[in-house]
């Protein structure tokens, strides 16, 4: 179980990813991120360009000059960068576990929300609200999205959390088989 927020790091590791494909400008990055995310998320400014900084404090990316735009600060990884990518891209596999409690957890809030009588959040016009028609929106979205990164028909699974584990082999322990260092250099963002 998660205790907050989204996977420790994930910033990092998408600044890193973009990266790669080319050099880039914060906005840019916040941009990105809003679109792969489907229009749904956008990291702050005060979130991407510390991390930009510090990548550049640390050496993993370096500002370049660009004639065309010279007011703009666009970065670029170094090979140091691109071996950061790599370690990360390990790390990023051991967080899958966190990142779907994050989508479940908030899932289940927005339930709770709609159902449990300890809440009266009113319902407003022209507004979402909290209710068994948006909470089903929201899991169709989740259908529709499947069914297009997959490119597979969303079948219902029929199994507890613990059947499903136990059938794909993934530990029931979250920090079962976790390594004890986990190749953190610092306390920030870019964890």
């Amino acid at each position: 179980m998660r205790k907050s927020g989204p996977p420790k790091g994930l910033i990092a590791y998408l600044v890193l990813e973009l990266l790669e494909e080319k050099p880039r400008y914060g906005y840019e990055i916040l941009k990105e991120i809003r679109e792969i995310s489907g229009g749904h998320w956008e990291p702050s400014y005060g979130s991407v360009y510390p991390i930009l900084y510090k990548f550049e404090e640390k050496g993993w990316a370096e500002r370049i000059d660009r004639e065309d735009e010279p007011d703009r600060k666009y970065f670029e990884l170094t090979d140091e960068g691109y071996a950061e990518l790599a370690d990360r891209r390990e790390s990023c596999a051991e967080k899958a576990r966190d990142f779907a409690d994050v989508i479940l957890g908030f899932f289940h809030v927005y339930a709770a929300f709609s159902t449990d009588e300890r809440f009266e959040v009113p319902d407003r016009d022209g507004e979402w609200r909290f209710d068994e028609a948006c909470s089903a929106w929201i899991v169709e979205q989740l259908a529709r999205h499947h069914e297009r990164y997959f490119d597979a028909a969303f079948e219902r699974i029929e199994a507890t959390p613990e059947e499903f584990s136990e059938r794909h082999g993934i530990a029931t322990d979250p920090d079962e088989g976790a390594s004890t260092d986990d190749g953190d250099t610092s306390d920030t963002e870019t964890e």
